[in-house]
């Protein structure tokens, strides 16, 4: 395995500079204006997945974004491994908040800086440097399927998966878009919380009024929306939403000072909810106000405001439904909005949570190369974000064993400004998962 360790160095260079290239593409689907840069990145992994040696290279798309299928068949009795990761990216925000340019890879304190860097083209680069570490022809079969629009929710997956089952049919699926606990302990993921969205508009008047005349006698719809949010929680910070799924999450400690130093609370700032760090971020739900719209500051005026409306968002505990939770959340807004308020939920996108019996040969194979490439065990974690196409490919592929990876790190700051790569973490991201695919082909590991 030595060698292999020291294969995987020695194409790192190279990998680095395709994930620099590709973090040169500004692959934001959710923006219309940047399709035509999302097409171009699907071309470019397409040239670095050809020029690795895989074959039946295609760009592929259902209505959606074009995904990047690859494959290398697998040799007699070998299993065959799908290799997911996504080459869209989230919109940068404000450049400006930016301390260098987010579509200009830079190398500070041994991170690469911008948008994608991590999530999720360090996800290609680590099946690229895997592959190429194997000299293109690993022990077991391999299928890389890149998909173009994970950030936007994956909207055309599921009619992906179905046109195209047989070519992703596969034994294994590692799915390199997660977190790890540090950057010395890597993580595989064992449960992910699902989603749940909708849109609440209020409304108080047919038209605005002077907040002078009526102000104290006629209700504003902004002061309404206030109350009615402000119901979703109890004084504590618990979600106060009746009918809501919760399970338990695993024993691991996640001290107050670690929470502080990752989130960047504020000094006097408190945590908010009942139990402990991994309870409430892994197996509670949550529910968050993402969203106003109102009058602005800058346009506003003495009037009592007619409408007002919220997206809200809900993460579902692994064992929850989505969509059971999203009737549950529409019913308490319905029925807690004040002074007789109208009221008009609308419902946003769904999610399923998801969780994985991390048991048997496909884990002990993952853990092994975790060991060898990390020198730490690794930790079982939950993610208290979502990511639901997990379930469409357990779905799709119910007998298939799947691995949740990843190469970000608690200071990774994915979706938001000056998102960075550890390049340590990257270079042991693809050397276990090198080892992961020798260990998966050897004669000690059995097909699953």
């Amino acid at each position: 395995m030595s060698d292999l360790v020291q294969r995987v160095r020695e194409v790192l260079p190279s990998v680095r500079r395709d994930l620099e290239d590709l973090v040169r593409i500004e692959s934001v689907w959710a923006d219309p204006a940047r399709r035509g840069e999302v097409q171009r990145s699907a071309d470019a992994v397409a040239k670095l997945l050809t020029e690795a040696g895989l074959r039946d290279v295609q760009i592929v798309a259902e209505g959606g974004a074009p995904a990047v299928i690859a494959r290398h068949p697998a040799p007699p009795g070998a299993p065959t491994v799908l290799l997911y990761a996504h080459h869209d990216v989230q919109p940068e925000g404000d450049p400006a908040q930016w301390d260098t340019p987010p579509f200009e890879p830079t190398e500070r304190d041994g991170r690469l800086y911008g948008r994608g860097t991590a999530d999720d083209k360090a996800g290609i680069a680590t099946h690229l440097a895997a592959f190429r570490a194997h000299g293109g022809n690993p022990p077991v079969g391999v299928t890389v399927f890149v998909e173009g629009e994970e950030e936007s929710g994956s909207p055309s997956l599921s009619r992906l998966l179905a046109a195209h089952r047989d070519t992703l049919a596969s034994d294994v699926i590692v799915i390199a878009d997660s977190d790890n606990w540090s950057t010395e302990v890597p993580s595989l993921t064992v449960s992910l919380r699902g989603l749940a969205d909708c849109v609440v508009e209020v409304a108080t008047l047919d038209h605005g009024l002077h907040s002078g005349l009526w102000g104290g006698v006629v209700p504003d719809a902004l002061s309404v929306l206030v109350r009615l949010l402000a119901s979703l929680h109890d004084d504590d910070g618990n979600v106060a939403v009746d009918g809501l799924h919760e399970t338990t999450a695993a024993d691991v400690d996640y001290p107050p000072e670690r929470v502080r130093e990752e989130t960047g609370l504020l000094p006097g700032v408190s945590e908010i909810g009942s139990g402990t760090v991994p309870q409430r971020l892994w197996a509670k739900p949550a529910i968050t106000v993402i969203g106003i719209d109102t009058t602005p500051i800058g346009k506003s005026s003495n009037t009592l405001i007619p409408r007002a409306r919220a997206k809200v968002s809900m993460r579902v505990a692994p064992g929850g439904d989505a969509a059971e939770h999203l009737a549950a959340l529409t019913r308490h807004l319905e029925t807690h909005v004040p002074w007789g308020a109208q009221v008009t939920v609308t419902p946003g996108d769904l999610g399923q949570p998801y969780a994985i019996d991390a048991s048997g040969p496909v884990y002990d194979a993952a853990r092994e190369a975790f060991r060898t490439a990390w020198g730490a065990e690794p930790v079982d974690t939950g993610v208290g974000g979502s990511i639901p196409f997990i379930a469409e490919f357990a779905e799709a592929f119910p007998s298939a064993k799947i691995l949740v990876t990843g190469v970000e790190d608690p200071a990774t700051q994915a979706h938001s400004v000056n998102e960075s790569l550890h390049l340590g973490v990257l270079e042991r991201a693809a050397v276990s998962e090198a080892l992961l695919l020798a260990n998966l082909g050897s004669e000690r590991q059995v097909a699953p």
